[in-house]
């Protein structure tokens, strides 16, 4: 961990004091006029220093993805472990997400949200959006050819997905080198431990940066329109944290006996950034810190799983989709079979798989979900303003998946 100051508290205590300062903080600046220089000041400077910190991630984000998925790969080829952790990791990633999606479909059917509104009081919002529709075989063909690009052109536009599948093939192509890409194995050890120097300096900004987002998140929210969708929005996070708080824990106390509170302990700084950024690529770095140190699990696993999970691993997007999926199928008077709602649980299981890890991926993928079952695309404009608020939950269950994923599979290979 880093150091702090003595007599300071910890990392991790700065981290979740500056959450609540600037939840606290961003609500009093909602009540205030937009027009109000207090609040356009504080709000500048929480833009500065929010956005501060989100590049400083970035700017080691995509060399870390790299390296730590070259030498995972590389240190688990060496030990004949590759391939059993494959199977573990996608499995239980398949696993949680199935939980996930079944907890969304039941509660979301039992509380119906929506069932006494109509969709035509959102008429406008929906009129003035143009969807981007995509079919099934569409979104597969767009993400297989998203899969495989120039590495160079990936890294400098930002996209995971193909620096992840570059990575792949050059660390088991490390391995059936042998001895002939020693140098270039040790070469990407180092690179990786220099790039986890970097991020304990960045960290030292983290309650700042935490407080920042925070603010601004708050302080921009139409509280008027939360408050008329309160239903559907406090059933999500009700929802999305029984995910986070029994269940993911639950799944990690039967496959490794490990407790809950000892998962929640070590992985707070990441799980607190991820709600604050609502990016689990931007807190990749805090989550492999936090698996290595704090929880115990080897670098190898940790550098292979995190990075992956980033990617492909979901379960708050796939639990919001399928509850979105429902919530508009009531607001319309349309109530889902089962077979309908099983459709929305594989469909969204897969589009959240194939969802990047950044702010409101969901949305990119919500409307495939809601075509699945011949819902209106359209529809989708009514989940726009609420999205963003939504976002910050989902993400640390997204990022809380990810990290006991690490943990089950690190428990699981000798």
């Amino acid at each position: 961990m880093t150091s702090t100051p003595r007599g300071w508290p910890s990392l991790n205590s700065q981290i979740l004091i500056a959450a609540v300062i600037g939840l606290a903080l961003g609500y009093w600046l909602n009540g205030m006029a937009d027009e109000s220089a207090v609040k356009s000041t504080i709000l500048y400077s929480a833009n500065i220093a929010g956005r501060f910190f989100i590049d400083l991630l970035k700017m080691v984000l995509i060399p870390l993805i790299f390296t730590s998925i070259v030498v995972g790969v590389a240190n688990l080829q060496a030990h004949q472990q590759a391939s059993r952790v494959w199977k573990l990791t996608l499995g239980f990633f398949v696993l949680s997400m199935l939980c996930a999606m079944v907890l969304s479909l039941v509660m979301t059917s039992i509380v119906r949200p929506g069932s006494d509104m109509q969709l035509d009081m959102f008429a406008d919002s929906m009129a003035n959006f143009e969807a981007k529709q995509m079919t099934g075989s569409e979104f597969f063909a767009q993400l297989l050819h998203s899969l495989f690009m120039n590495p160079i052109a990936a890294m400098a536009d930002f996209k995971i997905l193909p620096v992840v599948t570059f990575a792949l093939f050059l660390g088991v192509a490390l391995v059936s080198a042998g001895d002939k890409a020693k140098q270039i194995n040790t070469l990407f050890q180092e690179l990786l431990e220099l790039l986890m120097t970097i991020i304990r300096w960045i960290m030292v900004l983290a309650p700042l940066g935490v407080l920042a987002l925070l603010t601004k998140l708050i302080a921009t929210q139409n509280l008027q329109l939360l408050g008329s969708m309160a239903e559907f929005i406090v059933l999500v996070f009700v929802i999305t944290i029984i995910h986070g708080v029994l269940v993911l824990p639950g799944l990690m106390w039967l496959f490794t006996g490990k407790s809950p509170w000892w998962l929640w302990k070590g992985s707070r700084p990441a799980l607190v950034t991820a709600f604050a950024t609502s990016s689990s690529a931007a807190t990749l770095p805090l989550s492999l810190r936090c698996s290595e140190e704090n929880l115990a699990v080897r670098k190898e696993v940790a550098g292979f799983v995190l990075p992956i999970g980033a990617t492909m691993n979901m379960d708050g997007t796939a639990l919001y989709e399928a509850s979105a999926a429902l919530f508009i199928a009531y607001l319309a008077g349309i109530d889902l079979s089962v077979g309908a709602q099983i459709i929305v649980m594989l469909t969204a299981m897969i589009a959240s798989m194939g969802a990047p890890g950044i702010p409101s991926a969901g949305m990119v993928t919500m409307v495939m979900v809601l075509q699945s079952v011949g819902l209106p695309a359209e529809a989708i404009a009514i989940l726009l303003p609420i999205d963003r608020i939504l976002d910050t939950i989902r993400t640390a269950v997204n990022v809380e998946g990810d990290i006991v994923t690490s943990v089950v599979v690190n428990s699981k290979i000798h």
